[in-house]
Formats: C-alpha cells, structure tokens, sequence
C-alpha cells in the first residue's frame, strides 16, 4: 500500500552547512514512491539515513526512542532538512514511526528499568500492606500490579532475556498497526542473517497493508521481491537493480573468493 507519493527538495540558499552540504543533497530534486516497500541503499556518508531522518521530521514521524523527533538533539540536522521537503500524498496517515536501531536498545532499557521500578514498588506495598485487610491489600498493589501486566503482555517479561535479533523482532511486530507509514533506519544492525530473512518475511506479510521505506547496508534485506531500490552514489540517488548494487556485487565476490580479499588485508 502507498501512502506517500513523492519527496520534493528546494534547497536553502545556504548550502555550506550539514546536512545541506552533502553532494547528495546537491543535486537532488524529487524522489518518488512507486512500491509498498521501498529501500535506500549506499555507503557511509552518502546521505541515506539524513535523508530518510529528515523525512521523518517533515512528516512528522513518532518515534520509538525516549526523545521525540521534536525534541531529539541527535537529530536537530533532520528538523533543519526537513523544512525543505514538499510531501505529495495519495493517502495521508498519521499512523507508523520512524525508528533507528539505537532507538530499539534506548527504549528496551528503559522499559526494562520501569518494569523493575514496578516490581520494587509492588515489593514495598504488599510489605507496607501485610497487616492491613485482603481488600486493602488489592487496592494498594492495582496501580503497578496492572502498570506490570500491561508491559509484560506488550513486550515480555523481559525485553533483555531474548537475544537482541529476537527482541527487535518481537518489539517490531507489537508496535505495527495497519495502514502505517514506516520509517527504519539500518534494521539489520541487530539481526542475524536468519534474523534478517525473518525481519525480510515479516515485511512481505505487512507489505499490502502498510508503506515502509527502508535505509539499509544488508544485502539480505536489498533482495526482499518487487522493492523499489535507490542507490545513493556519487552525487546523485539513482533506481537500480539488485544486483547493480555495489555492496551487492563486492559481497557476491568475497563469498566467491575471500583468500583473494584476506591477501590484500596480509599484504597491502
């Protein structure tokens, strides 16, 4: 499902200062979204993730980190770009997020610090609580009994007992609502190659209901079916294929031949 159509870029008339200083942004004009999935690809520094962060704030976007989009310092560059961004929508939705990998982590941390600030206090009142009648007792530990009981069936018992693949996943799965426009910044960065072909399959299965676009160095998660692929190169942000990508091409090549690779690292 598409929900937005096309991204248009006027640039300031300072353009000396980041983000607007990247080559990238140079040059850059309109990016359209044909597909229901839609993937940004290129090496560090290209400008991929400004982008897609400045996207996020034109929007705007929620976010699943402690800060919002509004408030973030990391991300005060992508308030600044997005000013500049003209959004044309088949389909507006204020549903979906923008989300990063370190977001992830920052927000199972603290979800994982308020569930034990729930179990200590619900510790202290059934202690402070012992003496007095049964009816007292219940009335004192609802509050947090029910705060706990509704992180636990959100997100587990605990955020940190699967391994980081398998929270994000699972995270990932109960934030999803239909009808969503979603924003992911490098998801790869705590999956396993099977983790990503999981996170690949769940997207399929999301895919006709909901619009993400997905910046991203996995070649895994490049080869997901009938996604629209930019590669962000030299100055400019072009569609390409699969395999004209050049992570692609080099990964295919080192599986092929990584003696060839390691001689250079021995001998350089």
């Amino acid at each position: 499902m598409i929900f937005l159509r096309q991204i248009k870029y006027q640039a300031p008339v300072n353009t000396t200062v980041f983000p607007f200083s990247l080559p990238v942004l140079q040059q850059f004009t309109t990016l359209s979204f044909t597909k229901s999935i839609t993937l940004l690809v290129g090496e560090n520094g290209s400008g991929k993730s400004t982008l897609l962060e400045g996207l996020a704030a034109s929007i705007p976007s929620i976010t699943v980190g402690e800060d919002s989009i509004d408030h973030d310092p990391t991300l005060q560059h992508a308030r600044e770009l997005g000013k500049y961004f003209q959004l044309t929508w088949q389909e507006k939705t204020r549903k979906g997020f923008f989300m990063r990998a370190e977001d992830f982590f920052q927000y199972s941390k603290k979800m994982n610090t308020l569930r034990q600030e729930m179990e200590d206090s619900l510790h202290e009142t059934e202690e402070a609580f012992k003496d007095r009648s049964p009816t007292a007792r219940v009335y004192a530990r609802s509050g947090y009994a029910n705060s706990l009981y509704a992180i636990e069936s959100r997100y587990g018992k605990d955020m940190d007992a699967h391994s980081h693949g398998e929270g994000f996943i699972e995270f990932f799965q109960s934030r999803i609502v239909p009808k969503g426009l979603y924003l992911i910044d490098e998801p790869e960065a705590p999956l396993s190659p099977i983790s990503q072909l999981s996170f690949m399959m769940m997207l399929q299965n999301l895919e006709q209901e909901n619009q993400f676009i997905i910046a991203t160095h996995s070649p895994i998660l490049m080869a997901i079916p009938n996604a629209t692929i930019y590669l962000f190169e030299q100055e400019v942000i072009q569609e390409v294929s699969y395999d004209q990508i050049p992570s692609v091409q080099f990964m295919k090549k080192f599986l092929q031949y990584p003696e060839l690779f390691i001689q250079h690292l021995d001998n350089p």
